[in-house]
């Protein structure tokens, strides 16, 4: 099956619905079922349409897929966009309950927060959450887009880092660590030019879709390193230049 345009309402309820039910992306494990990349895309944002009405809120945008960790894992290159919401933002210091995820994995990162202007007014860490499932036998980017970037949510820095300007142009290492050990550390930003590269891509792709970057939205700006799976008792850290930033613990599965 090779869904058009037409079967995209009627294929986002069958996706929103997989996603609450801890399920994601179904769809994808049939042999015959395939997506091209713009139709994944409206596909996502027909599910984005679905969760609006039902009262969620967006708050930003990811650029995935972009750094030598997450392309060489996942055998293919981006970038690619995903779209965040404020239900799924945590807090520094969460408790995570992994029973809200299928096959939880985590991502160190770093985001930018967008001024009044639509230029870069902050630069932080976080810790990305993901539903790491791939369904299709082979994985491909229109799986990746059709299931928003595999994204099920972020962990915020405390409040005075999501003001921070530092590291907009400074160099640093970001590092992930997991129950004290280093999985995976690289450079912030997983281009040359920094956060600009990623938010000049995704100024670009949204033209094309009638939407553009707003102010105060957060945006995930891709990382150099990969995605790691946690387990319930796990204790997540993002390390920036040495030092300990933001932190989850992965807690119980609920019943």
């Amino acid at each position: 099956m090779t869904p058009s345009i037409h079967d995209i309402p009627e294929l986002a309820i069958r996706q929103l619905q997989d996603y609450r039910n801890v399920n994601p992306g179904t769809c994808f494990a049939d042999p015959d079922f395939s997506l091209d990349v713009e139709t994944a895309y409206h596909l996502q944002d027909a599910v984005t349409a679905l969760r609006l009405s039902d009262g969620e809120t967006v708050i930003g945008y990811k650029v995935g897929c972009t750094g030598p960790g997450t392309t060489a894992q996942f055998g293919m290159n981006g970038p690619i966009r995903g779209t965040l919401f404020a239900d799924e933002v945590r807090q520094n210091g969460a408790a995570v309950d992994p029973g809200q995820f299928c096959q939880l994995a985590v991502e160190a990162e770093m985001a930018i927060k967008i001024g009044p202007d639509g230029t870069i007014a902050a630069a932080f860490p976080i810790i990305e959450l993901h539903n790491f499932v791939f369904r299709a036998e082979k994985k491909t980017l229109a799986e990746l887009i059709g299931n928003n970037g595999i994204n099920a949510g972020i962990v915020l820095p405390d409040p005075e880092w999501q003001r921070s300007t530092s590291f907009i142009s400074q160099a640093g290492k970001l590092a992930l660590h997991v129950n004290d050990v280093e999985l995976d550390c690289g450079k912030l930003w997983p281009k040359a030019d920094g956060p600009e590269a990623s938010l000049n891509w995704l100024r670009n792709h949204l033209d094309g879709f009638d939407r553009s970057p707003e102010p105060g939205q957060i945006i995930l700006a891709g990382t150099n390193l990969g995605l790691y799976p946690v387990q319930p008792g796990d204790k997540v850290v993002v390390v920036l230049d040495g030092q300990p930033e933001v932190r989850c613990t992965i807690g119980p599965s609920s019943p």
